[in-house]
């Protein structure tokens, strides 16, 4: 029996010990999707709001900057009050997944029902209703045009990604993977099909030494 039992906390203990700790404290604000809650990071569950960088167009207004437009709207309601998070994840960036309570109430869903964010129904269809009517009421971001935020990022990845070096004379890959920083001649095999993508530290080098020195090997092949 007691071997039993012994088996069966072996195996809960490390499942509790790998679940992500609900959080409380003072809020700050990061952007519309994400807040620093008593010093931890936490991403707002089931909810994706523009990038801080994106624009959006309205119809008689033009472009504007929605995405700053939200997190200055967000910073001015909420920087300072005292939030408890509900974790229910922990993505890949080391951030807490979670729902976010102020005064009881669920700021995930506020901020969706009052057009400051898209429901991500990637992950969560929990805010699916809240966004709709959102839309018809035509609140916040839906007064205007906007590309879904993973729209938006998708574009800004292919946008960094180089297949050509924007100098003639370096053409030599610095690529960054599981295998560590490695770069490739014209002549190697997997040559054609490297993308440079600068965001993530790639980069192009006009020589080998250059390349060396910087920290990257040969390619094998």
């Amino acid at each position: 029996m007691f071997r039993i039992l012994y088996i069966l906390l072996w195996l809960v203990l490390p499942a509790a010990s790998n679940a992500a700790a609900d959080v409380s404290g003072t809020v700050r604000v990061i952007d519309g999707d994400t807040l620093d809650v008593g010093g931890q990071r936490v991403r707002l569950h089931g909810i994706d709001a523009p990038e801080v960088s994106q624009t959006c167009s309205h119809p008689q207004r033009g472009d504007w900057p929605c995405g700053a437009f939200v997190r200055d709207e967000l910073r001015d309601r909420y920087d300072g009050q005292t939030a408890t998070c509900e974790a229910m994840d922990t993505d890949r960036y080391g951030r807490i997944v979670g729902k976010c309570f102020i005064g009881g109430r669920d700021i995930n869903e506020v901020i969706v029902s009052e057009g400051y964010a898209e429901a991500y129904r990637r992950y969560s269809m929990d805010y699916d209703l809240a966004e709709k009517a959102a839309q018809v009421r035509g609140v916040g971001l839906w007064s205007s045009e906007m590309q879904t935020p993973a729209e938006y990022r998708a574009a800004q990845r292919q946008a960094s990604e180089d297949v050509v070096s924007p100098n003639a004379n370096c053409v030599i890959k610095g690529n960054i993977s599981g295998n560590g920083r490695i770069y490739h001649m014209p002549h190697n095999e997997h040559y054609s099909r490297t993308r440079i993508n600068v965001s993530r530290g790639e980069r192009w080098f006009c020589t080998e030494a250059e390349a060396r020195a910087a920290g990257w090997r040969a390619a094998r092949n």
